[in-house]
């Protein structure tokens, strides 16, 4: 039997994971061939890994790497050494990587370096800003993967600017898969009354990329602006940015607007989404399933790789600009003309394993 390991390691890719392993179990693919999971452990804290496995019926990984806190490089190096060798213990036919992150990287460069065949699933996006990690993971894992799988025209597009026409299939987003499952689990969620919130009556706010965390000081700045005005806000708090604020001696009591909250599951998430007025993110995920819920987004970032949503202005970019996050609390980019297949049909994950399986068997 032909063998399958998919490599994650961070909450955005057990989304992505747990839109495959539905449809392997529900269309019975494991009589074509065995799937198995490596799990980095790059998102190493409790809340942000072991509640996705719960709520999104994932298999325990057959491996667990705990590689994380440590720094990005260090991390890496430390995946591709464990990685290797799980590689050659299990001779998988194909490996599948996820997303940008360092686990992606990291699987991706492992499987190369063992002539191992590599699916990269949300392959072909751009920032085109080379000074962002995730975009140089993106580029490599790109380079020097055999299956490209695009979620939008748009990524295809990128990759035939890039030479890369051979294997490239526009199939959609795993995670709008995933999100449609999910919406007859949402209910009547009791999250709101624990946080002493009603549905449309806050602002969401997320914050983990990297330039962000470098730039505590930009956000500290934001946070305050925030603070002084008349509205509530929700701040579920990755652990790595709570870990900037804290060791630059920023004290989250002071920020009397802002409840901050740890790290919730997915479903809650998706809830909490659903049910805020606006939501303010620099989150690639995050900023999809804003529009998928039909919630206006300001970003805190210069650009974004889903370049669909900002050139249909359905949400704003407003990177460390006071001014224009203040404005655009009470004048928020409208959701007109929503096109939900910008992202495919909710069927990215049936796609994908169909054309694995006739790769493999070809």
């Amino acid at each position: 039997m032909k063998k399958v390991i998919s490599i994650v390691g961070t909450r955005p890719q057990l989304i992505k994971l747990a839109a495959l392993t539905e449809k392997i179990t529900r269309n019975n693919y494991r009589t074509e061939f065995c799937h198995r999971t490596i799990h980095t452990g790059q998102h190493y804290d409790y809340e942000m890994s072991r509640i996705f496995f719960q709520e999104l019926k994932l298999p325990e990984p057959d491996y667990h790497l705990d590689t994380g806190s440590l720094p990005p490089l260090k991390q890496i190096a430390r995946m591709m050494e464990k990685i290797e060798k799980i590689l050659l213990e299990e001779k998988p036919d194909i490996v599948i990587v996820y997303g940008d992150t360092n686990t992606t990287i990291a699987g991706a460069i492992s499987s190369a370096h063992l002539n191992i065949p590599i699916a990269h699933i949300e392959s072909g996006l751009r920032s085109f800003r080379t000074d962002m990690p995730e975009e140089i993971n993106r580029i490599v894992t790109d380079r020097i993967s055999t299956l490209l799988f695009c979620p939008t025209k748009t990524a295809v597009k990128n990759l035939e600017k890039e030479g890369r026409k051979k294997n490239v299939f526009l199939v959609g987003d795993v995670m709008y898969d995933i999100f449609l499952h999910s919406q007859k689990f949402l209910g009547n969620r009791p999250i709101l009354n624990s946080l002493g919130v009603s549905k449309k009556d806050y602002f969401l706010i997320t914050v983990h990329r990297k330039e962000n965390k470098e730039q505590i000081e930009s956000i500290v700045n934001i946070l305050s602006a925030l603070n002084k005005t008349n509205k509530k806000f929700i701040f579920p708090l990755h652990p790595g940015t709570k870990k900037c604020l804290e060791e630059n001696g920023y004290e989250l009591k002071k920020f009397t607007n802002i409840k901050f909250i740890k790290p919730v599951g997915y479903l809650d998430m998706l809830y909490l989404e659903k049910n805020a007025k606006m939501i303010i993110t620099d989150s690639g995920g995050v900023q999809k399933e804003a529009y998928w819920h039909r919630v206006p987004c300001l970003l805190l970032r210069k650009e974004t790789e889903w370049k669909e949503l900002y050139l249909h202005k359905y949400h704003l970019l407003v990177g460390n600009d006071i001014k224009k996050l203040l404005y655009a609390l009470d004048n928020p980019p409208e959701i007109s003309n929503y096109r939900p297949d910008i992202f495919g049909k909710g069927n990215a994950s049936t796609l994908i394993l169909n054309k694995i399986i006739k790769w493999m068997e070809s």
